[in-house]
């Protein structure tokens, strides 16, 4: 967490801009205009290449902690395995925190990597989503820098775009979708940060983002230094009545209010080309136009069409409605659908748990990645559709294995290692990758970075993580360097 409430710019583990300058170290390519990408041959020497017809990536912003989620320590000291338990799952062996008494019995369906591990323990969504070998601070708190690398939906997106452009495809819906809104966009306390957009490749490839219409059930208090803030925390609850529409297309130049406002939208489209010529402004256009004419896009966003039962599975809260969304979305032929945890409100909220640890764990964090996770999961799997469905459950780093000794307890930043679960589309089923050690700090068996999971993510997604991508200066790109596909995660 950056704070702006006066002096130097600090992360809430007390880091400062010079400090994390120093960490991210490398040096970084200018860019202008992306270039086609070079043809690669598919890696066939590994299983599961191919295997997903879509992604749906779900992101903890703030970052989940290992020893309450999917690597619990109930031996280590209290210090460090705090108040919940664990309970077995119904994978011999892989025992889950307590608080996530439903995942515990889908455990069968995925692949647990509790060894991810690197270097930098800030809120680095960059680095986590993107290819870039690391991210400087400065880089980080700066979205729109031309440097940044695309977002792993925005490479997919103009990849698939490249192999349809010859044969004339189009999708008719957006290949790179996010929910429930543009990514840190609903908070007040903080500077803007990097992470889901198009990067060097421009930004008619950010992700084409929803909007959220609807009200909160329940509320929260949430401060950060001299701001507060108590109103309905959409993350517990919110009403069934809510729902998602689509709010713009790409860099937030475009903009629909209502798709059926078709004569509206065009003129906006024409206006915005009369005044400011755009390389990416034609591809919004066509894009516009196939979406106002897909009965099964806008049909997507409807869930009167679920049952109850289906939409209690996931939870009646925004992360559980929005990964519903996102189901129906990928049903509809969305490619790669993203979906945010991400602060509401006030900065340091969301999975950042310095303070008010267990308190949020216990009655907001945990209840709602319960319920979603397991619900995507069992609904995919009885409709047919997880064998063809990637999905991934990411976060930027982990969370410190000692406790700290504030009001609720705390844990910080901590990226030495952590777990993420992949599920899906040729991953495993009932498996394990790596291990901890005893109180769920450091990597003791099969150390994986955050690019390697990014090159296995592609990998079953059919693209070839060596595949080259070319920046505004027409340098050859990598798109995961020095990384390689887990294949322990591979069906």
């Amino acid at each position: 967490m950056i704070r702006v409430l006066g002096g130097p710019k600090r992360l809430c583990d007390g880091l400062t801009r010079r400090d994390l300058l120093q960490v991210g170290g490398a040096s970084f390519l200018g860019a202008s205009l992306a270039g086609r990408a070079k043809p690669a041959a598919a890696s066939t020497a590994l299983p599961s290449f191919g295997k997903a017809k879509s992604c749906i990536l779900l992101f903890l912003y703030g970052a989940h902690s290992q020893i309450e989620t999917f690597d619990p320590k109930p031996d280590a000291p209290e210090q460090i395995r705090g108040e919940f338990g664990s309970i077995p799952s119904n994978v011999p062996g892989l025992d889950l925190c307590e608080g996530l008494p439903r995942l515990a019995t889908v455990m069968d369906k995925v692949t647990v990597v509790r060894s991810v591990s690197h270097p930098f323990p800030v809120h680095g969504v960059a680095y986590a989503t993107t290819g870039n070998p690391s991210i400087p601070l400065a880089m980080e708190l700066s979205p729109r820098d031309p440097a940044h690398w695309p977002y792993i939906g925005s490479v997919v997106d103009y990849l698939d775009g490249q192999a349809a452009r010859p044969a004339g495809r189009q999708s008719e819906v957006p290949r790179n979708l996010q929910l429930p809104f543009a990514f840190s966009s609903q908070r007040i306390g903080e500077v803007a940060r990097a992470g889901p957009f198009g990067g060097f490749l421009g930004q008619s490839y950010d992700p084409i983002c929803t909007e959220f219409v609807g009200q909160g059930t329940k509320k929260a208090k949430k401060t950060l230094a001299s701001l507060s803030w108590d109103d309905y925390e959409l993350y517990r609850g919110i009403t069934p009545e809510s729902r998602f529409r689509l709010g713009g297309l790409g860099g937030g130049n475009v903009v629909i209010d209502q798709l059926d406002r078709r004569k509206t939208l065009l003129q906006q489209l024409e206006d915005v080309r009369r005044g400011a010529p755009d390389p990416g402004l034609d591809r919004h256009r066509d894009m516009a136009h196939r979406l106002l004419q897909s009965e099964s896009f806008r049909r997507a966003f409807d869930l009167d069409e679920e049952s109850w039962d289906t939409r209690n599975l996931y939870g009646m809260n925004l992360f559980g409605q929005a990964t519903l969304t996102a189901r129906r979305l990928v049903e509809a032929g969305g490619r790669f659908v993203s979906v945010f945890w991400d602060e509401y409100g006030l900065a340091g909220t969301g999975w950042d748990t310095h303070w008010d640890h267990f308190p949020r764990m216990k009655y907001e964090l945990l209840p709602g990645l319960d319920m979603t996770l397991s619900g995507l999961l069992l609904d995919l799997d009885r409709r047919g559709q997880l064998d063809e469905t990637l999905v991934v459950l990411l976060s930027e780093h982990g969370r410190t294995p000692q406790i700290g000794n504030v009001q609720g307890g705390g844990r910080d930043h901590w990226s030495r290692c952590y777990s993420i679960v992949m599920a899906g589309a040729g991953v495993a089923r009932g498996n394990v990758v790596g291990k901890s050690d005893r109180i769920g700090g450091d990597v003791v068996d099969r150390r994986v970075s955050p690019k390697d999971v990014l090159a296995t993510m592609y990998h079953l997604l059919g693209i070839d993580p060596e595949t080259m991508l070319h920046d505004r200066l027409g340098r050859p790109m990598t798109l995961v360097p020095d990384a390689e596909v887990i294949p322990e995660v591979l069906a």
